[in-house]
């Protein structure tokens, strides 16, 4: 009985021991290693900050009135960009910027000249693929609303102006080229597809009418991911 529980009692402290050299290994692999380099996971947040030329299609009509165009100057603006990546491939992208659009008149209308300014603020969201496969290289491709908010009508042969706040699609391409972990240099291409209504006021004519926007968004900018 005894020499039964000296071998129990010996194979019990070579178990706890291997168990503690186990729990030493384990710790010791766990902990990096002078001069080790230890990859930090990315942020899901990024920011762009772009430079965006705005390029309008030259298209329209006042209804009632046979022949009448429309034509909007271009203009470039600032844009801020926020993303948020819900894994590598995807995320959303909100967009932010304003600027004017001058509303002239053509066609049957091309007399009134410029009819009147609007200025258009059209935060727009997309859900956006990245394609991560080409390194620093990361190429992208969206798609999303647009509502478009106008403020400051101003007139100018017109007697009032009108042009309503409405939604439109949005496409997008683009690409990043990262310099490293946080920063990149990006170029982008959106359309929105912006057909907003309008009332106007010409000579105590009160007329309606449509003007289709729908510009180009061409900007190029810089990159952070936090």
């Amino acid at each position: 009985m005894r020499a039964a529980r000296g071998v129990t009692a010996a194979v019990f402290l070579i178990v706890i021991g291997q168990q503690a050299v186990a729990a030493d290994l384990a710790q010791a692999g766990s902990v990096p290693q002078a001069g080790a380099s230890v990859t930090e996971a990315p942020s899901p947040w990024q920011i762009r900050l772009r430079g965006l030329g705005v390029v309008t299609e030259d298209s329209g009509y006042v209804k009632a009135v046979l022949g009448s165009d429309l034509s909007y100057s271009n203009t470039g603006t600032p844009e801020l960009d926020i993303s948020y990546f819900f894994t590598d491939n995807i995320a959303a992208e909100l967009i932010l910027g304003t600027t004017y659009a001058n509303i002239g008149g053509q066609g049957a209308i091309g007399g009134l000249g410029k009819i009147g300014k609007v200025w258009m603020l059209p935060p727009t969201l997309t859900l956006q693929y990245y394609v991560t496969s080409f390194g620093a290289f990361k190429p992208y491709v969206g798609a999303g609303v647009n509502y478009t908010i106008f403020y400051n009508q101003d007139v100018g042969s017109a007697d009032a102006l009108k042009v309503r706040n409405t939604f439109g699609a949005a496409l997008q391409v683009g690409f990043d080229y990262m310099v490293d972990q946080h920063w990149g240099v990006n170029f982008d291409v959106k359309k929105l597809f912006l057909k907003p209504d309008f009332d106007v006021t010409v000579d105590g004519a009160k007329l309606t009418g449509k003007a289709a926007l729908d510009p180009w968004l061409i900007g190029a900018g810089v990159t952070y991911r936090f």
